[in-house]
C-alpha cells in the first residue's frame, strides 16, 4: 500500500518550516522516507518484484 494523502498531509505539517511549505528539505526528505519505509515492506513479500 503507498503512502495516501492523509498520511502525507500529517508529514508535511510535521516537518514544514511554515505555513504551506512542501519544498523544505526536511519535508522531502521525510516524505522520501515514508515512501523507502512503505516499499521496503513490500520488496519483503513480493521478492520477485523488481519493478516497483
Amino acid at each position: 500500500m503507498s503512502v495516501v494523502s492523509a498520511d502525507k498531509a500529517k508529514i508535511v505539517s510535521d516537518y514544514q518550516k511554515a505555513q504551506g511549505d512542501t519544498g523544505s528539505p526536511e519535508v522531502q526528505v521525510a516524505l522520501l522516507t515514508a515512501r523507502i519505509n512503505d516499499l521496503t515492506g513490500h520488496f519483503k513479500i513480493h521478492l520477485k518484484d523488481h519493478h516497483s
